[in-house]
């Protein structure tokens, strides 16, 4: 009897590397924003001990690389922070399907020496990124900021250079909030800045700060928490400096949530809500809804199920808030519209 009990363990061992040679392994390529991707990272990799025989590979590579390889149809799916047009969608194979998947906040990230905090109104931000308001000790700024001793140094802008839903996410709200912004430069994926330093990613971005005096970049806020840059509150349509957080992201989205459009294409940003935070957003996967191969499309429907259930518990803890139980209702219903195995 000892002797089967010292085999059984491996007995078993070997029958589940059998069974599990059974089933084909499926491998889901997918590309695109930055923004995300410390909760994409984790849910993948989450999902993938789950379900051993799925394996979703994501390239962080901004919104602009992620609709242009969704569009090419050379990944399974993108993602992207800044809807795609109706331009961009009518060039595309196959319709795609837009389907949020949490809200994060783009936030204000500075490099100052001693100073860990500071408050910012539309009319400092864009007035920085104009090339208008130059040093730190500037009067508006100085105003905003009453108490704070700022140097008397240049300001060196750092945005980002590749196409990137974050930046869709930041000129969204510089041109809401400032009509020399709309007029002059106005939002997308990619816009010809009129001053600053460029970072690839949101990565390049939070780089580029941390290591240049006086810099100041916009960033997803997971990144500048992790990087443990301070982050700026901004004044927002009420008046209130409100800075990103779990509850302030979340109030930027309750009004999108009750009138969320068939599409989900939608912005939040500079949302009306006393406690919102400004510069908020959903951010979105760029899915088929024809996947030819029915063994990736039965997986990503299986992930995208997933991710609207015990995938939106993992997201606090990387400073996204979860989507409201309104629009996961929504998107439970859009699912149906992926068909698997199809041409």
């Amino acid at each position: 009897m000892r002797r089967w009990r010292l085999k059984l363990p491996a007995a078993l061992g070997l029958a589940l590397a059998i069974a599990g040679a059974g089933r084909a392994a499926v491998l889901v390529n997918g590309a695109g924003a930055t923004f995300p991707y410390p909760i994409y990272s984790k849910w993948f990799d989450e999902f993938h001990k789950r379900n051993p025989e799925v394996q979703i590979n994501y390239q962080s590579i901004g919104s602009g690389g992620g609709i242009r390889q969704v569009t090419d149809g050379t990944v399974d799916f993108g993602a992207s922070d800044g809807p795609m047009t109706d331009e961009q969608l009518a060039a595309t194979k196959v319709p795609i399907l837009h389907l949020p998947t949490v809200l994060g906040a783009v936030v204000p990230t500075f490099n100052l020496k001693g100073i860990e905090s500071l408050r910012f109104t539309p009319e400092i931000m864009a007035g920085i990124f104009l090339g208008k308001i130059t040093r730190w000790d500037d009067s508006a700024i100085a105003e905003a900021n009453p108490g704070v001793t700022l140097p008397a140094e240049a300001i060196v802008p750092v945005h980002r250079s590749d196409g990137s839903g974050t930046t869709y996410v930041f000129t969204d709200y510089l041109t809401k909030v400032s009509p020399e912004w709309a007029r002059s430069v106005g939002k997308g994926t990619a816009v010809n800045w009129p001053v600053g330093l460029g970072g690839k990613g949101n990565e390049g971005v939070t780089g580029l700060v941390k290591q240049t005096p006086n810099a100041l970049g916009y960033v997803e806020l997971v990144y500048a928490v992790q990087n443990k840059l301070p982050v700026g509150a901004v004044k927002n349509r009420g008046g209130r400096f409100v800075a990103a957080s779990l509850d302030s992201i979340t109030a930027a989205a309750a009004s999108a949530a009750s009138n969320m459009p068939p599409d989900f294409r939608v912005s939040i940003t500079d949302a009306g809500a006393a406690e919102a935070y400004p510069i908020a957003s959903f951010t979105w996967l760029l899915v088929p809804t024809r996947i030819k191969d029915a063994d990736k499309g039965r997986a990503m429907k299986e992930f995208l199920t997933w991710m609207l259930a015990d995938g939106q518990k993992l997201a606090p803890a990387l400073q996204y808030a979860p989507l409201p139980e309104a629009v996961i209702g929504l998107e439970r219903q859009a699912l149906e519209r992926i068909s698997v195995g199809a041409t």
